[in-house]
């Protein structure tokens, strides 16, 4: 791709992780990557103008909110395929990188808690695209992770690669990235290839989170990110 010159914002901020510990951190901005712990408490996330959001910017999906060391889903868990989402803004080239540390208590089959990566992706109103990378938050033979194609509308998607088993869900502290190179999308479980996929469908877009929420309620900060970085 072509290289740019950056320019670089450095925002400070003292973070309060899920564990209970305090501790520095530094959020850093560049034309070409971004890395935060989530320092402040806002709904939908914003962190000066660096997210857009599903219900704010989509109107048909669900937002994304902080607290101090979280980033947590606003979907109800009861209305369907609105899952929660964020994207960042400014100018991303087409290979891109996208990590976050999961947090999750509390997990269970009786319902479908997943933590989401986008890449490649687009929100304005009543529309969704781009590339969305899933794991379940469970360890059991209930667990998945999954590649998925959003297709514009709400609900409309299209799965490129599944998997199921406990070695495809992810709990705790366990780091999950998605790449994308050409049109190959890959994902992994702390290191380590779970799923894999080739597209062409989009060329561009934004990388960012997301978090669904099926068969339960009233429990969305009990699963979502510590932490988060994209680059490309």
């Amino acid at each position: 791709m072509t290289k740019r010159t950056p320019k670089i914002i450095l925002l400070f901020a003292f973070v309060l992780v899920p564990a209970g510990s305090i501790e520095p951190r530094a959020r850093t901005v560049t034309g070409t990557s971004y890395t935060t712990r989530f320092p402040a408490t806002e709904d939908p996330i914003s962190e000066r103008g660096h997210w857009i959001n599903g219900k704010t910017t989509g109107l048909d999906w669900a937002d994304i909110a902080t607290i101090p060391g979280l980033a947590f889903g606003r979907e109800s868990g009861t209305t369907g395929y609105d899952d929660s989402t964020a994207l960042l803004t400014g100018d991303w080239g087409p290979d891109q990188t996208a990590q976050a540390t999961v947090y999750s208590v509390k997990p269970t089959d009786k319902m479908n808690e997943e933590v989401e990566l986008r890449l490649r992706s687009a929100l304005s109103p009543h529309k969704a695209t781009g590339y969305e990378i899933l794991f379940r938050c469970l360890k059991a033979p209930k667990a998945y992770a999954e590649i998925v194609r959003w297709n514009g509308r709400l609900g409309d998607f299209t799965y490129l690669d599944r998997h199921n088993g406990a070695q495809f869900g992810v709990k705790t502290g366990d780091v999950v990235k998605a790449t994308i190179k050409g049109n190959i999308i890959t994902a992994y479980i702390n290191g380590k290839q779970v799923a894999q996929a080739t597209d062409s469908t989009y060329s561009t877009g934004r990388p960012g989170i997301g978090f669904y929420l099926e068969r339960g309620s009233g429990v969305n900060r009990d699963y979502g990110f510590s932490s988060f970085t994209a680059s490309d």
